[in-house]
């Protein structure tokens, strides 16, 4: 059966690896898909992240990371779906677990978190937050 939104079945696998346990969690690759991967690992949700190639087709692969037997990501959830995109200017980005969290947000220049497009005062499409 087609995935018809690809982001929001790569989130839902990383949650729920974290929640089964898994050391690392695989998915069809994209460019959003690794850029939002190589975000999650830059700011320490994730362990590794590799591209690979499986059976043709190219695989992303992500470690996952645990502290004190819980996942990292306690919380991960798509906020701007397929029937409904969600936008806001740099004024209004949403601030997770009063700063705590991220917010990844897709924009001019490029994906990065909320922290990041407030530095550049660029808002933007948001993509999903992490806590």
């Amino acid at each position: 059966m087609p995935v018809t939104d690809t982001i929001a079945d790569f989130i839902t696998r990383i949650r729920n690896a974290g929640q089964a346990r898994h050391k690392y969690v695989t998915a069809p690759a994209s460019k959003m898909k690794h850029a939002i991967a190589e975000i999650l690992r830059d700011q320490g949700f994730v362990g590794d992240v590799a591209l690979m190639e499986e059976e043709g087709h190219k695989v992303i692969k992500v470690g996952l990371k645990y502290y004190e037997g819980k996942p990292v990501i306690q919380d991960i959830q798509r906020v701007s779906k397929s029937g409904r995109r969600i936008y806001s200017p740099v004024e209004k980005l949403p601030r997770v677990s009063n700063g705590l969290g991220i917010a990844i947000i897709s924009t001019s220049k490029g994906l990065m978190t909320d922290k990041q497009a407030r530095a550049y005062n660029v808002g933007g499409e948001i993509i999903c937050t992490v806590r």
